[in-house]
């Protein structure tokens, strides 16, 4: 009962007092130590440091500083400019701009909040000139930009992989389809959208303008077939491929279009290390967790009681698919997946699930998590750029919401679509 108490109740009760996430984890991760588990209180700091010696880690901020400088840098807004200009004359290009630009970007800088904040300060405007509702362009920006958590190169994926001893490079070949399957079914529906409020068309387009505007973009868009290039032709690894993204984009920024100063850089550097800090102190805090709760017997028992339902694969899916939603909208996506895996990915293993597409299952729930009430971290991220009241934010992603956990069930039922690719 202590156990029980000290692993779960505890973090939730802090969870609800709003305390910080890696605060949570840590002062649970002492109450173990020193009410439950039998290990010395040492072993605590000597782990958190451990935990961050791990070479694939470093994709992390190394990434994360990738997306600062693409996001300030002109690249986000090249980005823009070319899909616009591919999809203009459709009754909703607007709306479908901001859905394909958030994976083109998405894939580039690999941070949710920063794809909603670089694509909303940019499209909010025009989305809300053109006769979109403050409530669909709200809802529309703040679900786009979660796409980012399962476009490849994800920092969610490269975490799990690490979690689940999985490859990095197969997670992200599992994520293509699917990626694009999300972003498709977005896309249709705000097209239907537009079709169904009369919004106006906006101008033809014109060879003229897709031609200038692909020249304009073409160095800012060769980030993703870089990136993806190295990875997948074997030139370096997905780590690897983090240190060519800063090289790439600050030479794009710097020295290409010439946007980006040594004194923005050194703001772009700040911004970069306080998120680093953020999210490698939730991830040595939350692979503690892990691994005390891994040692505990927990996961064995949970194992043990799952089997004794005989609930049918399809079942236990679903009820997974349930809790890790609920979990993505209290917990940001890398504690909950170095929370999660150790935990789930023995149960579904079980039933025969591949650990990679459940690797794809758990990225697609959490990038929901990220825009699903109360607690989703892109409502609040939307909210602070626009100072709207949550309210309207929260009523804005419903629909979103529905078609992409729709979306999730087609995905969690037919493996193929994940899978295909890696001939499996």
């Amino acid at each position: 009962m202590v156990a029980v108490f000290a692993y779960f109740v505890l973090p939730a009760i802090l969870l609800v007092l709003g305390v910080p996430i890696f605060l949570v984890l840590l002062v649970t991760c002492l109450a173990v130590v020193l009410f439950v588990a039998d290990v010395p209180t040492a072993t605590m700091h000597t782990f958190l440091f451990s935990g961050l010696d791990n070479f694939p880690l470093l994709a992390v901020p190394f990434f994360v500083l990738a997306g600062e400088i693409m996001a300030r840098g002109g690249i986000a807004r090249r980005v823009v400019v070319w899909v616009m200009s591919l999809v203009g004359g459709v009754r909703g290009s607007l709306a479908v701009t901001t859905v394909a630009a958030s994976e083109v970007f998405g894939a580039m800088a690999h941070t949710a909040v920063g794809t909603v904040v670089a694509m909303g300060r940019m499209l909010y405007p025009s989305l809300r000139d053109n006769g979109y509702s403050e409530r669909f362009s709200l809802g529309l920006i703040a679900s786009s930009g979660a796409i980012a958590i399962v476009i490849p190169p994800s920092i969610a994926m490269i975490l799990y992989s690490l979690s689940a001893q999985q490859s990095a490079v197969a997670l992200f070949t599992a994520g293509i389809l699917p990626s694009l399957l999300i972003g498709l079914v977005d896309a249709l529906y705000v097209m239907i959208y537009a079709r169904v409020k009369a919004v106006p068309l906006t101008s033809r387009a014109r060879w003229e303008a897709i031609w200038s505007s692909t020249k304009d973009a073409a160095w800012s868009i060769s980030t993703i077939v870089v990136i993806l290039g190295g990875i997948y032709g074997g030139v370096f690894t997905p780590t690897e491929a983090a240190g060519v993204a800063v090289v790439y984009s600050l030479f794009v920024t710097m020295v290409v279009h010439r946007e980006v100063g040594l004194k923005e850089l050194w703001q772009i550097i700040q911004s970069a290390v306080f998120l680093n800090a953020q999210i490698l102190l939730i991830v040595t805090a939350a692979g503690l967790y892990s691994w005390l709760l891994t040692t505990s017997g927990i996961p064995q028992q949970i194992i043990a009681e799952v089997n004794a339902l005989h609930l049918p694969p399809w079942a236990l899916l679903l009820c997974i698919n349930v809790l890790l939603l609920i979990m993505g909208s209290f917990l940001e996506p890398p504690a909950a997946i170095l929370i999660m895996t150790p935990l789930l990915l023995p149960v579904v293993q079980l039933v025969g699930v591949d650990p990679v597409h459940f690797g794809i299952i758990m990225t697609i729930n959490l990038s929901i998590g990220m825009y699903t009430p109360p607690f989703g971290l892109n409502l609040f991220a939307t909210q602070a750029v626009f100072q709207t009241p949550l309210g309207n934010i929260y009523r804005g992603v419903l629909p979103f919401l529905l078609i992409n956990f729709t979306t999730l069930m087609v995905i969690t039922y037919v493996p193929s679509i994940s899978l295909v690719l890696l001939g499996r």
